[in-house]
């Protein structure tokens, strides 16, 4: 079953509050009584010695000099609650009885000839009784007194437990509120002690959730998009070999869905770990000359194009760049053909990749290496913008990189 925090933190800070009142009350009580105690047993000390020191000069008992202290000669003659006491040995005394007498009994003993000779010296202090009294004439007061003071010390707690746990309940809120594939922000992340960490730490910790649930979704949508129609061609050809000699054409044809496939494998690859590589200053001359060299191994441009600085710093990832360019002269080489003309030129920050396309070749056409969807991902993957120009005898990619400072 939920239960809020605030409840449990208002428990505790009233119940504190409440054992705190109950225990000065009850030390206030306590003190209150043994300091009526301290004071009749003080006044009796007191009398005492002052008859032992009158009975050493003049040889008799003087009367006590307080009228509520008297002075019995022989044990007979106190009374029976009082007789108990003495009778279980005990000299000094506070004795309650049930008719509302509170006695107080101090024994004196005093050295006679010729023999010592025991006074005994009773006071009835029920007139002095005060904190009694004080109960009994005002104890009302003061218990209405102690409830509104109980009751402000648990309206102080309530305000307190709402004041304090209050940040918890909105972030919490904010948590059971968060879209699914939204942004996580959460309002105390500026906060400036333990909440606002906790808010920082989960809002992090939530996108990189998001990032990677996002990644695996477009990881597996990807799978099942690009790589169906290459598995379409391999299959188809492995079937055409089983009736008959696969000739040139289509063992050229196979070996280009096999490169296609992998390609593709390592795009996709490369895109799933994208945000976990970081971003660094890449030389784009660099990667499009290794492209050149490794694509014209393979076959001969019939016409190439150069219109790029000596360095071009652009703010990227290197395998990811590499990746890009790769896909792009590739599916040039692919579907213009080995007679065709490539141009690459940068200007205005933008990267132009062009092509002529044969007239013959269009009805064999069907699009991109990895189709403009890959291409597309790896740019965003990197901050960059990419625009795609096609036209009955051409083709056209702009690129537009981060430039580097």
């Amino acid at each position: 079953m939920f239960r809020s925090i605030r409840h449990g933190l208002f428990a505790a800070l009233a119940g504190f509050t409440v054992l705190i009142c109950v225990c000065y009350t009850g030390l206030a009580l306590v003190i209150s009584y043994v300091t009526e105690d301290m004071l009749v047993d003080r006044l009796l000390e007191r009398e005492a010695a002052s008859m032992a020191v009158h009975f050493r000069q003049h040889g008799d008992i003087r009367p006590p000099g307080l009228d509520l202290i008297r002075v019995y000669r022989s044990v007979e003659a106190l009374p029976p609650p009082v007789r108990e006491q003495l009778a279980a040995g005990r000299e000094r005394a506070e004795i309650f009885t049930g008719t509302g007498q509170h006695y107080h009994l101090r024994t004196l003993r005093l050295r006679a000839e010729p023999a010592p000779q025991a006074v005994y010296l009773l006071a009835d202090v029920g007139p002095l009784l005060v904190v009694s009294h004080l109960f009994q004439e005002v104890g009302w007061l003061l218990v209405l007194l102690a409830l509104g003071l109980i009751a402000l010390a648990l309206l102080l707690a309530y305000l307190l437990s709402r004041r304090l746990v209050l940040p918890l309940q909105v972030l919490a809120q904010e948590v059971r509120s968060l879209p699914e594939q939204g942004p996580a922000t959460f309002s105390a992340r500026h906060r400036r002690d333990e909440i606002g960490y906790l808010a920082q730490k989960l809002g992090a910790t939530v996108s990189e959730l998001h990032a990677s649930l996002r990644r695996e979704h477009a990881f597996t949508r990807d799978v099942s998009h690009e790589l169906r129609t290459p598995l379409t061609v391999l299959n188809n050809t492995v079937a055409q070999a089983q009736s008959r000699p696969l000739d040139g054409r289509e063992v050229a044809q196979l070996q280009a869905g096999l490169d296609e496939m992998g390609a593709t494998i390592d795009v996709l690859f490369a895109l799933a770990r994208a945000e976990h590589i970081a971003r660094e200053t890449v030389d784009l001359r660099a990667c499009i000359e290794d492209s050149l060299l490794r694509l014209l191994e393979q076959g001969a441009w019939g016409d190439l194009a150069l219109d790029l600085p000596d360095r071009l710093p652009v703010l990227g990832n290197r395998h990811l760049s590499t990746l890009l360019i790769n896909n792009c002269l590739g599916n040039a080489l692919f579907h213009g053909g080995p007679g065709s003309r490539l141009r690459l030129s940068f200007a205005d920050g933008v990267l132009g990749v062009g092509n002529t396309i044969d007239p013959g070749r269009t009805g064999a056409m069907q699009g991109f290496m990895h189709g403009q969807h890959l291409l597309r991902r790896i740019a965003e993957a990197m901050g960059w913008a990419i625009s795609f120009h096609a036209a009955q005898d051409a083709y056209r990619v702009d690129v537009v990189p981060l430039r580097a400072s």
